[in-house]
C-alpha cells in the first residue's frame, strides 16, 4: 500500500484530498497543528478508517518531522499561514513561517527512501502583480511572467511566500510538481469564502436583501472533488515533474452578482440582490488557462457549477445552518 503524507491535511483542500486518496487505496497520514484546520466530526470519522492516520504535529519543528516515517511515496505540502485577516495583520509571520514550513518539508523529503513526488500547493495570487502592472492574459497560462505588488503592502506577503516557495521547490533537487489552485469550493471550507458566505446570507435572509461586493468581477469556480482529482493525477504523472500547473476550471466565467442570483435560486431565498462596493485588492477577472493541465492529466472537471453549488448548499444547510454545533469549520 503506497504511503502519502498531507501537511495541513485538516483544512479544506487537505481533508478532501485525504478522502480521495484513501478511497484510491493509499495509506494516508494527515499532519496538522490544528491552528486553522479543525478536528471536527468529519475529520475524526475519516481518521477511523484503517488506512488513515491523524497526526497532531507542529511542522515548524524539525523534531516533529523526525518522528515520521521515511517511506512516503508522495508528500502533498498544503500547510501554510493563510487567511486575508492574518495576512493583513501579520505579514512578517506569513513570510517567515511559510518559508520555514516548506524548508522543513523539503529537508524531510530528502530523507525519504522512495519519494516519487513532492506536491507544493501554490496560489492563483501569484498572478496578482502581473495583473496590476502589466497586461495579464485571461484565461491565464502558467507561462505568464510573474511580477510582485509593492513589497510594503501587507497583502504582498502571502503571494511572495508562494512565489519564493515555487523557486525553493524547483531548486530543491527533489521531484516536485507545483499546483496553482483557482477558486476551489465545496463542503467544509468555512464561511469566509464567497460561495458559503453568500449561501449563509441567502439562508438567513436578513433585511430581505443580499448585498454582493465586487458585483461585476468575474470568476470561474472548481468543485473540490474535481480539484483534488486533478491534484492526484498530476502527482502520479511522471511527466509533471518540475512543472507548475493551474488547477481549476476555465468555464463558465461568471460575475459575482450572477453567482449570487444562482445561489438565491438554489437556496430558495426570496431576496433582492443589491450591488455593494468593490473589495480592495480583488481582481476584476480570474480565470485559469487549463489547457496544459488537461493535456497532462486527460481530465476535465466533471461537476457543473450548478451541481457543485447544490451539493455545497445541501451540506452547509444540514451540517452548519441547521446544526451549528456539528462542524466548527
Amino acid at each position: 500500500m503506497k504511503k502519502v503524507l498531507i501537511t495541513g491535511g485538516a483544512g479544506f483542500i487537505g481533508y478532501h484530498l485525504a478522502c480521495n486518496l484513501a478511497q484510491k487505496g493509499y495509506l494516508v497520514d494527515i499532519a496538522d497543528n490544528f491552528a486553522r484546520g479543525v478536528k471536527d466530526s468529519f475529520l475524526i470519522e475519516l481518521s477511523n478508517h484503517d488506512n488513515v492516520n491523524l497526526l497532531d504535529l507542529d511542522l515548524l519543528s524539525k523534531t516533529s518531522l523526525e518522528t515520521l516515517d521515511t517511506d512516503y511515496v508522495f508528500i502533498y505540502h498544503l500547510a501554510a499561514v493563510i487567511g486575508v485577516q492574518f495576512v493583513l495583520k501579520a505579514p512578517y509571520e506569513v513570510l517567515t513561517k511559510n518559508m520555514e514550513l516548506l524548508s522543513n518539508v523539503i529537508e524531510f523529503g530528502r530523507t525519504q527512501m522512495h519519494l516519487k513526488k513532492l506536491v507544493f500547493t501554490s496560489t492563483s495570487e501569484i498572478y496578482a502583480g502581473t495583473l496590476r502592472y502589466f497586461n495579464l492574459p485571461v484565461p491565464t497560462p502558467e507561462s505568464t511572467p510573474l511580477a510582485v505588488t509593492d513589497l510594503s503592502e501587507n497583502r504582498t506577503s502571502y503571494m511572495l511566500s508562494k512565489i519564493y516557495g515555487e523557486a525553493m521547490c524547483l531548486h530543491s533537487g527533489l521531484p516536485v510538481t507545483i499546483i496553482r489552485p483557482h477558486n476551489f469550493y465545496g463542503p467544509r471550507m468555512g464561511l469566509s469564502h464567497v460561495v458559503p458566505e453568500l449561501f449563509k446570507k441567502a439562508f438567513f435572509g436578513k433585511e430581505n436583501k443580499l448585498t454582493v461586493f465586487s458585483p461585476d468581477h468575474r470568476r470561474t469556480f472548481c468543485y473540490i472533488d474535481d480539484a483534488v482529482e486533478i491534484m492526484r493525477i498530476l502527482a502520479e504523472s511522471e511527466t509533471s515533474t518540475g512543472e507548475a500547473y493551474n488547477a481549476g476550471n476555465d468555464s463558465p466565467e461568471i460575475t459575482i452578482i450572477s453567482l449570487a442570483e444562482n445561489i438565491l435560486e438554489i437556496a430558495g431565498a426570496d431576496l433582492v440582490v443589491k450591488a455593494g462596493s468593490v473589495t480592495e485588492g480583488s481582481p476584476r477577472r480570474r480565470c485559469p488557462d487549463m489547457s496544459k493541465t488537461i493535456k497532462a492529466t486527460g481530465y476535465t472537471p466533471a461537476v457543473s457549477l450548478d451541481e457543485g453549488l447544490r451539493r455545497t448548499f445541501n451540506w452547509y444547510k444540514t451540517n452548519v445552518f441547521l446544526n451549528p454545533g456539528k462542524s466548527a469549520i
